[in-house]
């Protein structure tokens, strides 16, 4: 904004230049002298308002009786509406082209506003999606550890069972060897009859002949209870 000495000399000049347009002869409104004075109001920040109180003024003063050359007040006041209107053309357009940019300014920022509404819903999404994976990776790492115990377990458990087998398969090797030698000494027993009752047969084979029968049932009935015992075999039989 200029100051009030640079806008007072301004309505002179437009005072000088509407009684000028007005003693011109002919319709036409010079154009160039408004537009300067347009262009020099724009610069000044002078608005349309400021404009038609300093044309008021100047109309009060050059259309008096004795200034218009043909005493038709109609006429000069067109011409001076004429003259007006030229003046204000500059800003007006400068208003124009403010309000052009103005409203681009208003839809860029709308736009901007969507976008960064947009761009908040996207944050929004990706934090949520970030901590869905944050919360499936501790699932995932707490499965893994839980497997991980499991499988410490199930090895533990495998061992356990290793021991126990073996400590079966020993107290089973143990009570064979018992039974074995059990069996063995059943036998021994047995033969040891066998060899006595073998003796005896020798022995009185020669003098008494019902009891060398006697002697020969007892060896059949031993033989029959070992077989029936499981203590020998047939072939055991045949060979003694």
């Amino acid at each position: 904004m200029k100051t009030n000495a640079e806008i007072a000399t301004w309505g002179r000049c437009y005072q000088m230049a509407l009684r000028r347009h007005l003693w011109s002869s002919g319709p036409s409104s010079n154009p160039p002298a408004a537009l300067r004075l347009g262009r020099r109001a724009l610069r000044l920040g002078l608005e349309t308002l400021d404009v038609a109180r300093v044309h008021e003024r100047a109309l009060d003063t050059v259309t008096s009786p004795e200034d218009t050359p043909d005493h038709d007040g109609r006429d000069a006041i067109k011409r001076a509406d004429t003259f007006f209107r030229e003046t204000i053309v500059p800003i007006e357009k400068n208003h124009h082209a403010a309000r052009e940019a103005g409203d681009r300014i208003d839809r860029l920022t709308q736009m901007l506003r969507q976008r960064a509404a947009e761009s908040s819903a996207s944050d929004m999404q990706l934090e949520q999606a970030v901590a869905c994976r944050e919360a499936a990776e501790a699932r995932a790492e707490a499965c893994a550890a839980h497997h991980n115990e499991l499988t410490k377990e199930a090895q533990r458990i495998q061992r356990d069972l290793r021991d126990l087998m073996r400590a079966r398969l020993s107290c089973q090797e143990g009570e064979r060897d018992g039974i074995g030698r059990e069996l063995r000494d059943e036998i021994a027993q047995a033969l040891v009859g066998i060899d006595l009752c073998l003796l005896a047969l020798k022995t009185s084979a020669c003098i008494d002949t019902d009891k060398t029968e006697k002697n020969i049932l007892d060896l059949q009935r031993l033989s029959v209870q070992l077989k029936t015992d499981g203590l020998i075999t047939n072939e055991g039989q045949a060979d003694l």
